[in-house]
């Protein structure tokens, strides 16, 4: 899954919904989710989160380092971020190295069997660490669902707002954070209205964060995300076979989103991940 899902900046309005391509299928979905989670930069392997604002720092494993890693060679260099959030690791032959940006992604840069990453947070960087070796990520056992259960293949009202609204949520792992929201959905579920607001969009695609009576039981405790998919002439579709643990599932290092409170459910749904 791409981190900028759980990006804790402000977003701006979504673009306007149309109909995108067919949904792929449910197998082919979890193949991607799962080439996803495993590969150098998922959220197997994330080693360490050291915030540092803008500055030099020596960087490495061995004591005396400014910022001491959890893995690699005992001194990477001098990492150097800008007050714009701009980094630069110097190796220890004198050669600057920039943090390239990334599609959906932190800029990064790789060394050393592993991946650095400047994560900014509300506006203060941080070096993100994976080690792209981490057994955690090379020997993962794989994912776990609920059986497939058709009846969570929901088409919703998608209704759009008069306004787009800031939307203050709070954050695992992080401080509170404000997001636009421009659309909710709609359905009726044991005779009763739900009404789920998407707070964050990927891919152009409006992203839920729930949690429903599972959580803490049978599905991770603090939420789950679902995409919405062919949303547009005032309907989406709600495939909850495809909802999936957020990355604060896999490393308490991560920073996730959490759901506003019309996004928490009193009833089970039995489809998608089920605890990791």
């Amino acid at each position: 899954m791409a981190v900028a899902v759980v990006a804790a900046s402000p977003l701006a309005a979504p673009p306007s919904p149309r109909h995108s391509a067919p949904m792929e299928s449910l197998a082919q979905f979890r193949a991607d989710r799962l080439a996803a989670l495993t590969a150098p930069d998922g959220w197997l392997n994330l080693i360490d989160r050291i915030e540092t604002g803008a500055g030099t720092w020596t960087v490495g494993r061995a004591e005396g380092n400014d910022l001491r890693l959890s893995a690699g060679p005992a001194h990477l260099g001098r990492l150097t971020v800008t007050p714009d959030n701009k980094a630069v690791l110097t190796d220890l032959a004198g050669q600057d190295h920039p943090f390239q940006p990334r599609p959906e992604a932190p800029a990064g840069l790789e060394v050393a069997d592993l991946l650095l990453e400047l994560h900014v947070v509300e506006g203060r960087p941080a070096l993100r660490v994976r080690q792209t070796d981490h057994p955690a990520r090379l020997a993962f056992p794989g994912l776990h669902h609920f059986p497939d259960n058709p009846d969570w293949v929901i088409r919703a009202v998608w209704e759009g707002l008069e306004q787009p609204q800031a939307l203050g949520i709070a954050m695992k792992g992080g401080a509170a954070d404000t997001v636009t929201i421009s659309h909710r959905a709609r359905f009726a579920h044991e005779g009763q209205q739900v009404v789920l607001t998407p707070t964050h969009w990927k891919g152009g695609k409006p992203m839920f964060v729930i949690r429903d009576a599972t959580a803490g039981k049978d599905t991770y405790g603090a939420a789950r995300f679902l995409l919405g998919e062919d949303a547009g002439d005032g309907a989406i579709t709600l495939d909850f076979n495809r909802a999936t643990n957020p990355p604060c599932a896999f490393t308490d290092l991560a920073i996730c989103p959490l759901p506003p409170p019309g996004n928490v459910l009193t009833f089970r749904i039995e489809a998608g991940e089920r605890w990791p």
